[in-house]
């Protein structure tokens, strides 16, 4: 077999059927792909890119770890060359799936005991639906950051109280400000575990406020996403 035919095979056992698409805001959508038999940690991420393109992009997993099915949540970047291509793509179509690496996890043994809180901008709520999901009787308070309330992405689907939307722009949210307002007025204790997921200059604001605060960094888990 010539190295051709044998790069076709390899391309073709990542392929992954489009099985929905869900669009959440005019930029922002949910892809479910088919699972075949590829398996996760919630908290994994996996590269996704188009069947005959040559880039692929990081996804945290959204959906749960026993689901059927993945799901990635993945918001439209101008000019991008992942993104625009997928948001074009068709329910019966295909995308390149790499398998899923990353130890952004909880433990197990302390998922119910521990009191966990999730720190969240944009897209970067997407491994915390993962977690919330797949771990039912999780203690978590969850703190989603974004401009306006409308990229409050599938808030219902999250048990009522245990999410807060900490809006930028305007007060259509839960809290009126950014996530790192919302710390500083409002204290989990030093017992707590943080996990924080997003762009990085949040990440950094919220290790400082944390730290301020007297919390460990060893109680401080971060993923930047971009």
């Amino acid at each position: 077999m010539n190295k051709t035919s044998a790069t076709e095979t390899a391309i073709k056992t990542d392929l992954h059927e489009i099985l929905d698409i869900r669009h959440l805001t005019d930029s922002t959508f949910v892809l479910r792909i088919d699972k075949k038999d590829m398996s996760f940690t919630a908290g994994q991420h996996i590269c996704v890119g188009p069947p005959n393109g040559i880039h692929t992009r990081e996804y945290s997993v959204y959906s749960a770890e026993k689901d059927p099915y993945l799901e990635i949540l993945v918001k439209e970047v101008e000019n991008g060359l992942v993104s625009p291509v997928l948001k074009n793509l068709q329910v019966g179509g295909y995308v390149i799936v790499e398998e899923p690496v990353g130890y952004f996890g909880i433990n197990n043994e302390s998922c119910e005991t521990q009191k966990h809180v999730f720190i969240a901008s944009g897209t970067g709520i997407s491994p915390f639906h993962s977690f919330v999901k797949s771990k039912p009787g999780l203690d978590y308070t969850l703190l989603h950051g974004v401009k306006t309330g409308n990229e409050a992405y599938e808030k219902n689907e999250y048990e009522k109280g245990r999410i807060v939307t900490c809006t930028s722009r305007e007060g259509t949210g839960d809290f009126y400000g950014r996530v790192t307002d919302y710390l500083k007025l409002n204290r989990f204790g030093k017992g707590a575990h943080y996990y924080l997921c997003g762009n990085c200059n949040m990440i950094h604001d919220v290790y400082d406020i944390l730290e301020e605060q007297g919390v460990s960094t060893e109680n401080i888990h971060a993923e930047v996403y971009f």
